[in-house]
């Protein structure tokens, strides 16, 4: 499983949240502690907002060598300001390690990131893929069922939906697909995905076993990660609250607001 790490606020450096907490998702790269492997050594990769209204489009920076070992992710981390940020690293569950199946994705204005996996993915892919508009279809790089994901709830924002209930349509997709192929693993999804102003995160399984993630406000804004970034016995450190499964949480203009996500599942329905 991946480790993930989102930033919104005031502008920081990356590296306050990256590299130097006592657990930041540099250390998480070699050792995590709340992950089903300890090492996420698959690559990695940064996403990032300027927060010039002019420029919505963000940066990305994606490699497959470890966090750990790569001077640049460092060297970027120390030198570039945000007040909207993504982190990941990547422990691979089945995919090539290749820098297009890196985190974080890119469309537009978007962002996204994910930590979990559709279980039995190659039964449901080809069916998930035809789903895809042509435009977004021809816009996908990589083979990751987590990039797949991301482009069809871009596909529903591009309908209408709401963020939110973009995600929880897709998801319900991906469940009722799984179900028609009688597919037994579970899906697990812990994800963030951002527009350039506002910060989404989700928190869902079709078993009782979803992906870790935590919520935290510091001093400049709120920071949402797989695991905490500091010691947790530590009176000095923030206060991270564990998201309930099944969850989406919103920060929007500073403010955090959660809600429960209601995934449909009908496959069994179908005649």
């Amino acid at each position: 499983m991946c480790r993930l790490l989102a930033y919104t606020g005031d502008a920081i450096f990356l590296e306050d949240m990256v590299v130097k907490p006592q657990h930041s998702l540099v250390r998480q790269s070699m050792q995590a502690d709340e992950a089903k492997v300890s090492t996420n050594g698959d690559g990695f990769g940064l996403g990032w907002y300027t927060g010039d209204a002019t420029r919505l489009e963000p940066g990305i920076y994606r490699e497959v060598t470890p966090a750990w070992s790569d001077e640049n992710l460092l060297a970027l981390c120390s030198a570039v300001r945000s007040p909207l940020f993504f982190a990941h690293v990547r422990a691979t569950t089945g995919t090539a390690v290749a820098r297009q199946n890196c985190h974080p994705f890119r469309y537009g204005k978007y962002l996204f990131m994910h930590n979990g996996q559709i279980g039995d993915y190659p039964k449901v892919r080809r069916q998930l893929e035809s789903q895809l508009p042509d435009h977004l279809y021809a816009h996908r790089k990589g083979a990751t069922d987590s990039e797949l994901m991301f482009l069809l709830a871009i596909a529903n924002i591009e309908a209408g939906a709401a963020p939110i209930d973009a995600v929880t349509m897709m998801l319900a997709d991906v469940t009722n697909a799984m179900a028609k192929r009688d597919v037994i693993a579970p899906l697990r999804f812990a994800a963030t995905l951002a527009d350039g102003s506002a910060l989404y995160a989700f928190r869902y399984s079709s078993d009782d076993k979803p992906p870790t993630l935590y919520l935290s406000g510091c001093e400049s804004g709120t920071v949402i990660a797989s695991e905490p970034l500091q010691d947790r016995t530590s009176p000095a450190c923030p206060t991270w609250t564990s998201v309930t499964p099944d969850t989406a949480v919103a920060v929007i203009a500073g403010r955090v607001t959660q809600q429960a996500m209601n995934v449909r599942i009908d496959a069994l329905e179908v005649a």
